[in-house]
């Protein structure tokens, strides 16, 4: 049984990894040998402290990626989140693998928006809004900064010493911060990405320009909602699993248009299949849904597993 530890794998991580693994999960979540269960979502005795099962399978991989959200963490001086995934032997069922992945937990969730809006934003994108300034809206704003020209990036969070951190953080990665007005923020930029675990539209739909690319990272459970109604409604939209996005992402507030066929959704693996059209004009509005995949976990795990082989022949 292979094991790597939190140490491990977050030395091993980088957004070159996680984007290659990101991108073959979601063509494998769209492929007939490609299998995404439902999540389960659940909490220990304090209800503050919740924690999400996904599984899933592809031609090679099998297992489940556990994460929590310990609320009281940092007063221990520990990270909230944490996640660890676990390998099945494709033969015999029994452990072959787990991997502590709480860093790479955030490479991996940035990934599938990186590759998305590699696909969908325009490639003179470069203004980015960013709401929040929480650990994964770095990572966002990272991954995001390779694949696209951002020169500006809008910071659209509550004043806060984890903002000001946040900002700094950002600068010394060599990008312009504004800390910026909702309204002003959204309307000036070319992709907009919320990360947040909010509960209610966090800007209006009127506010964003044509050919902007909108994705919510944070909407992962019911009853979340980032993206206004409306934008949904005249957008076009793609997610990473539209079963899962109409449940538990953002898409599940437009989930009755979608079922009764008013509006659509396409998986952003069929466009890396080129089985569909991503963007298609200048001026088009474009938004992803990423409610974060198993296969994500599990290709991203086995990229750290061959990582880890390769280095110990050396």
């Amino acid at each position: 049984m292979i094991y790597i530890s939190e140490e491990e794998s977050a030395a091993m991580i980088s957004h070159e990894i996680a984007y290659e693994a990101a991108r073959a999960a979601l063509v494998a979540a769209i492929s007939e040998e490609g299998r995404v269960f439902p999540a389960v979502l659940g909490r220990s005795a304090s209800p503050a402290n919740t924690f999400s099962i996904k599984s899933g399978s592809s031609q090679h991989l099998t297992g489940v990626k556990v994460g929590s959200f310990w609320a009281k963490n940092p007063e221990r001086g520990l990270p909230r989140h944490n996640s660890t995934i676990v390998l099945l032997d494709q033969e015999i069922g029994r452990l072959s693998a787990v991997v502590e992945a709480g860093t790479v937990n955030a490479y991996r969730t940035s990934a599938a928006d990186a590759v998305a809006a590699d696909l969908l934003a325009r490639p003179d994108a470069k203004t980015l809004t960013i709401f929040g300034a929480g650990n994964q809206a770095y990572y966002e704003v990272t991954a995001l900064a390779r694949i696209r020209p951002i020169e500006i990036v809008h910071v659209v969070a509550r004043p806060s010493e984890r903002r000001d951190a946040f900002v700094k953080l950002l600068e010394a990665n060599g990008l312009k911060i504004h800390v910026s007005p909702v309204q002003e923020a959204v309307s000036s930029s070319d992709i907009v990405v919320a990360a947040t675990p909010s509960r209610e539209a966090l800007f209006d739909a009127s506010w964003v320009r044509p050919g902007t690319h909108v994705a919510s990272m944070g909407s992962d459970a019911p009853g979340k909602h980032e993206l206004p109604t409306e934008l949904l409604l005249k957008a076009d939209l793609f997610c990473d699993l539209p079963s899962q996005s109409i449940t538990i992402g953002d898409y599940q507030h437009v989930r009755n248009q979608i079922t009764n066929g008013d509006i659509s959704i396409t998986p952003i693996g069929d466009v890396i299949s080129k089985n569909a059209p991503g963007r298609k004009s200048d001026t088009a509005i474009t938004v992803f849904d990423s409610s974060g995949i198993a296969l994500q976990d599990l290709y991203i795990a086995d990229a750290l597993i061959k990582a880890k082989m390769g280095n110990s022949m050396l």
